[in-house]
């Protein structure tokens, strides 16, 4: 068994409308997020606790920040190929826990639809993702509203051939 972390950040764009893009789910009424993708701190999150876990460094080795093939693309299929990479050298993800960091927007009814699309995204059941969230109690960028993070955690265990 092996455990990796991962954490992400990004800032809200200045003007844009919605929908924020947060765990592969659109939450409308709110700004988007800047970033090279879709700027979705979560799924970024788990990316990298997932590499980090499995040996494999991280989000920006196997995805370049400003590479073309990248640019807009869908966070899920970002965390779709890592589950592919992670499947091919006979990785098990045991379970995945993230938490949100933000003030706003209010979150928690979008937090069953967040575990079901990872979870999908990762060929697993979605008792095995959580994700949950805090507020940075008005302090810093995140506090300030100008941002979300997200941390996240997994647990995998590989398979000897």
């Amino acid at each position: 068994m092996r455990v990796g972390f991962g954490y992400d950040i990004h800032q809200f764009r200045d003007g844009a409308s919605g929908p924020l893009r947060l765990g592969g789910v659109d939450i409308p009424n709110a700004p988007q997020l800047k970033g090279h993708s879709d700027g979705d701190p979560l799924i970024h999150a788990v990316i990298d606790a997932l590499l980090g876990a499995a040996g494999e460094g991280d989000i920006g080795k196997h995805f370049p920040p400003g590479e073309a093939a990248t640019a807009g693309i869908d966070s899920r299929v970002l965390l779709e190929r890592v589950s592919a990479l992670l499947l091919s050298r006979r990785i098990d993800i045991v379970n995945v826990d993230a938490t949100i960091i933000a003030e706003y927007p209010p979150l928690s009814d979008h937090f069953l639809a967040m575990r079901e699309t990872i979870a999908n995204a990762l060929g697993m059941d979605d008792d095995r993702v959580n994700v949950k969230a805090t507020t940075n109690e008005g302090l810093g960028v995140i506090g300030s509203g100008q941002a979300i993070a997200a941390m996240a955690v997994a647990l995998i265990e590989e398979h000897v051939r």
